[in-house]
């Protein structure tokens, strides 16, 4: 049984489908950045991960985890 990237990651979802936000992931050695998964929206970097997660989905789970956070501050749900 396959489980939606919606069911999985609800905030993700959220943050760019409604919110129109940005999700940045990877990182480059000659960038200012050292966190490897960001999101942004019109007024900058509002959310930053770790340098580094042992898979994607780690670090997929931190994000969500960390726009749950990010989306209440803003809506105040």
């Amino acid at each position: 049984m396959k489980v939606s990237f919606e069911k999985t990651y609800p905030n993700i979802a959220r943050w760019v489908d409604e919110h129109e936000g940005l999700i940045e992931i990877g990182c480059h050695e000659d960038s200012p950045l050292n966190s490897f998964i960001r999101a942004l929206d019109c007024g900058g970097t509002l959310w930053e991960g770790k340098e580094s997660y042992e898979s994607i989905d780690a670090a997929l789970q931190d994000l969500n985890a960390g726009l749950e956070a990010v989306l209440k501050d803003i809506y105040g749900e």
